[in-house]
């Protein structure tokens, strides 16, 4: 075959995957009526901000299956642009984070719907996303309704109304779990969503009836205010009203896009090897990951500032089926080790980046150990320095030296890991990885280290609200889940013994809610109880504390409140230093001394930058920030 005439004769052959990405872009772009709609393809998880799409870096040997996966997180995004108003869906969504999750997630079922009812090749492709993201989820794994995601089970029924389809076989089971509750409650609300499925407002209204006969919401109606904002945004609804009364003339256009891309796909297919590379391995997130209008950025509210001086005091309703439990007693050896190869795997381009940060840190470490010095000593090392006074005058004795040991050894670092379901993916993997290398080299200098976790036990509220139930919903229960905090590493274990714990971050199941603000004051008191003079804690998590059951039935700035008033108490009153690290939300406006990074790989540099400038006595010391 000839060299085409745009390509210079020295360039290599292009990647096999290049003429599918340039289609699928293409087509992707004419769903979205987005022309200038900027497409990346990363091994990172699939995300949807703006006009800026990244899609799963296909393998260079795709199979169909490959194909489609692709594809379906392409057409999800492209509806998403084409059928989606975040004003609208800002502006009527639900307060409580439970009851967010599950509009948000309907929402994007919604979406999907109008392009699967349209064109069988779109409905195809998400199908094949959809079964791929909840197979990479383990759902067809879950046995127990506290397990299984209520938004994702719902968004399913609704998605099988729309479209006639069921739901993918991996998440048969979510659904079967939630079927007769939800159907019970509020199936007929459930049958009239169909008959708005073009109107996002309508639908939305409809949605938050659904929400109120399942006891998510207080009020199905929308506030009085909202009939007046209707009338101020119609100006802003005509553009994609009229777009969508255009949309049969378009759709000659966007057909001869899709055929391009299916004739492109027909070329890579047929020289493909079965599985030869398989999918990217990335860790499944079983929340929406199109924009930041998904259930995982909806489980992570800002705060209500209205309600920062009110509330009752923190307690829990019950302490009884908490528990704080060593990460070997949760499964295992073999599958602890088969989890901690997985977590290898997953990171082994990134372990070169972040051993590099550590010997790094090891060696301005070693640096400040034995920095300082004793002079005019009758016996050490030999005084280079002073020996001139011998040569003036013999009779002088001879003046040794010796390094004086500062105190950087009696220190003792505790790492505390958010384990929260929206830590999935990237971030928990590389938080595990982070730390696994952190310890290591913290003891090669002869600082122990000690790694944490925290989650909950259940979702939605598990035994402890099971109890509450029981006693008849006595009102501000306060916290009502039954925690789970994991010790991964203590402080006093080598890190060969612990080195296996670390692996099961990456078990699937184990991650759920987040109450930051017990498991911030957990680790302290552990560190309290320690001999070293010397104590830091760090603190890695990626947003508020976020709990449905106990944020349903208590003020919305409940567990947020307790954590500020945790950390109040650490930084003023305590020997122990304090450092937050937030992947991907600002965790500043929390602490003190803090630090926020947007990509997961950037932990590794900002664990060893911080933990550098604490050992470092010349450091300034952080300025206090005023809070809001």
């Amino acid at each position: 075959m000839s060299t085409p005439s745009n390509r210079k004769p020295t360039q290599g052959k292009e990647a096999p995957t290049e003429p599918f990405k340039r289609s699928l872009a293409g087509a992707m772009r004419a769903l979205a009526r987005k022309p200038e709609l900027e497409i990346t393809y990363a091994s990172d998880r699939p995300s949807l901000v703006g006009e800026r799409a990244r899609l799963p870096e296909p393998p260079r040997k795709m199979t169909a299956d490959d194909v489609a996966v692709v594809r379906g997180h392409a057409d999800a995004m492209a509806l998403r642009l084409a059928c989606h108003d975040d004003n609208v869906h800002r502006r009527l969504a639900p307060e409580g984070p439970a009851a967010r999750a599950v509009f948000d997630a309907v929402e994007q079922a919604r979406v999907e719907a109008i392009g699967s009812r349209r064109m069988a090749g779109v409905a195809t492709n998400i199908s094949a996303m959809l079964e791929d993201r909840y197979h990479r989820g383990n759902y067809h794994e879950i046995t127990d309704r506290a397990d299984a995601p209520l938004e994702d089970a719902i968004a399913m029924m609704v998605r099988e109304r729309l479209t006639g389809l069921k739901p993918p076989p991996a998440a048969q089971k979510v659904v079967d779990l939630w079927r007769g509750f939800v159907e019970e409650k509020a199936g007929p609300s459930l049958d009239r969503l169909l008959s708005d499925i073009e109107d996002q407002k309508s639908f939305a209204r409809d949605m938050r009836d659904v929400l109120a006969k399942l006891d998510m919401a207080d009020d199905a109606n929308l506030d009085p205010d909202d009939d007046e904002n209707e009338e101020q945004d119609e100006g802003d609804n005509q553009n994609e009203q009229s777009d969508q009364g255009d949309a049969e003339e378009q759709s000659s256009a966007e057909r001869a896009e899709m055929q391009e891309s299916e004739d492109a796909t027909a070329e890579l297919e047929e020289g493909a090897k079965e599985d030869a590379d398989g999918p990217t391995g990335e860790m499944p997130d079983d929340m929406d990951e199109t924009d930041s209008d998904n259930p995982s950025e909806a489980s992570r509210p800002p705060p209500n500032a209205g309600q920062q001086s009110r509330g009752p005091e923190y307690k829990a309703f019950t302490t009884k089926f908490d528990e704080t439990i060593k990460a070997e007693e949760l499964c295992d050896a073999d599958e602890l080790a088969r989890l901690r190869a997985y977590l290898d795997k997953q990171l082994s381009h990134l372990q070169g980046v972040v051993a590099r940060l550590a010997n790094r840190l090891q060696r301005r470490l070693m640096a400040q150990q034995n920095r300082a010095w004793e002079f005019d000593l009758e016996e050490g090392s030999l005084d280079p320095a002073r020996l001139t006074r011998i040569v003036m005058d013999p009779y002088q004795p001879l003046s040794f030296k010796r390094e004086k040991d500062t105190n950087f050894r009696d220190t003792v670092v505790t790492l505390l890991i958010d384990n929260s379901g929206s830590m999935r993916g990237r971030p928990i993997t590389v938080a595990a990885t982070c730390g696994d290398v952190l310890a290591r080299t913290l003891e090669r200098c002869g600082v122990k280290t000690e790694i944490l976790g925290f989650t909950t036990r259940a979702w939605k509220g598990g035994q402890a609200r099971e109890t509450w139930l029981q006693s008849g919903k006595p009102p501000a229960p306060g916290r009502l889940n039954d925690l789970r905090h994991i010790i991964y590493k203590e402080a006093d274990a080598p890190w060969r013994r612990a080195r296996k714990n670390l692996g099961l971050m990456m078990r699937e199941g184990l991650l759920k809610e987040n109450i930051d603000g017990e498991a911030l004051d957990w680790a302290h008191q552990r560190l309290l109880a320690r001999p070293e003079q010397r104590k830091i804690l760090m603190m890695i998590s990626d947003g508020a504390p976020v709990d449905d059951s106990t944020l349903s039935v208590n003020p919305g700035n409940y567990l947020e409140k307790h954590l500020r008033k945790v950390i109040e108490e650490i930084e003023t009153r305590s020997p122990v230093e304090l450092i937050a690290i937030g992947i991907g939300h600002d965790v500043t406006r929390y602490y003190r001394r803090a630090v926020t990074i947007v990509d997961a790989e950037e932990l590794g540099g900002a664990m060893t930058e911080k933990l550098a400038e604490l050992f470092d006595d010349d450091a300034p010391v952080p300025q206090i920030k005023k809070r809001a």
